[in-house]
């Protein structure tokens, strides 16, 4: 009866714990309030002048996020899956070129396309998604029939969508776009996609089917399977996801710059994956959320906003972003030791 007693008490204790706990979320959003403080504070000492108090910098910032934002919600859903995916940033660059040369105005004499000019903006992004959907489905059915590694499936897609994007025109920029066309990246438009494309994933990952089977995948796909979940199939979808978000990111990014360029996109994986990870995703599979995964990408885009604003060379801006990334590696592997000790 003692042992019981004593076996009792301790799970209480485990559970007034787990209820104690401070969401990561909070601890992330607060890190962030910390970077944008000390960067405030870095300013009036270096610059003599405001940080945070300069909207037209603060919409600049923002903007810059949003298309690795919403690169980054789709790459947290495969990560979230125990996978990865290299391969976005390439698939934004193709989908950015092909949406491109189908809203180019017939004023444009070297149109890619003459007998396609002035379309309705509807056909280029429907086209863009496409694109950007087919290259997921391609990533995931390898990952998922061919049984080849995610890193090396999404690592050939990063190559060939790249390729492809650069043969699709013979390297030459895509221009001249409708003005129907580039408002999808005017203004604020940007942001206001990015934050309904979080938010209807959000909902989608916390309250469907579709999220309980994706973080049950990532938690252990052996298990998902024996419980009846078609783990390919779902694989498939998530991978389709991702590629369709690279391909939304895309078609903001040629509205938003007015032209379409194969070299769009580079290193634009990378930002979204350290996203995703500043975020709380964990590589290991099983956790992560959208709202992580968006706090993850401001500090980001506080981060680069901030050391232009100091005059910090860009070099050392990819050395700090990576000691970012490792650290948050670091900090996730904390988690997950600490996460089986009280499991």
């Amino acid at each position: 009866m003692a042992n019981s007693s004593e076996t009792t008490t301790q799970h209480l204790e485990v559970a007034k714990k787990r209820k104690r706990r401070v969401p990561t979320e909070v601890s992330i959003f607060l890190v962030l309030v910390g970077i944008a403080v000390l960067f405030e504070i870095l300013g009036w000492i270096v610059r003599g002048d405001s940080f945070l108090m300069n909207p037209q910098r603060l919409l600049i910032m923002i903007l810059q996020v949003s298309i690795i934002g919403i690169i980054a919600i789709g790459v947290t859903q495969v990560i979230i899956t125990g996978g990865i995916d290299l391969s976005s940033g390439s698939v934004l660059a193709l989908t950015a070129m092909v949406t491109a040369s189908l809203a180019q105005s017939s004023d444009y004499a070297r149109a890619v396309f003459p007998a396609l000019t002035d379309m309705p903006w509807m056909v280029p992004l429907l086209a863009g998604l496409l694109v950007g959907a087919l290259a997921g489905v391609i990533n995931g059915a390898l990952i998922s029939f061919a049984v080849i590694p995610p890193f090396i499936a999404t690592l050939g897609m990063m190559v060939s969508a790249r390729g492809v994007a650069r043969a699709y025109t013979d390297g030459q920029p895509v221009s001249m776009l409708t003005d129907q066309f580039t408002w999808i990246g005017s203004g604020a438009n940007p942001v206001i996609i990015f934050l309904a494309v979080a938010a209807f994933f959000h909902i989608a990952l916390k309250y469907t089917r579709y999220g309980k089977y994706t973080y049950a995948i990532g938690a252990n796909p052996q298990a998902a399977r024996v419980s009846g979940i078609n783990v390919r199939r779902h694989l498939v979808v998530v991978y389709a996801i991702a590629g369709l978000l690279a391909g939304l990111a895309g078609v903001v990014a040629s509205a938003r710059a007015g032209t379409g360029q194969a070299g769009m996109g580079i290193m634009y994986e990378l930002d979204a994956i350290a996203a995703a990870v500043i975020g709380g995703t964990s590589l290991a599979g099983g956790v992560g959320r959208v709202t992580g995964t968006v706090i993850g990408a401001l500090i980001l885009g506080v981060m680069l906003s901030g050391f232009t604003f100091l005059g910090v060379d860009a070099y050392y801006q990819d050395i700090v972003k990576g000691a970012i990334i490792v650290i948050a590696v670091i900090v996730d592997q904390y988690r997950q030791r600490k996460r089986n000790k009280t499991a």
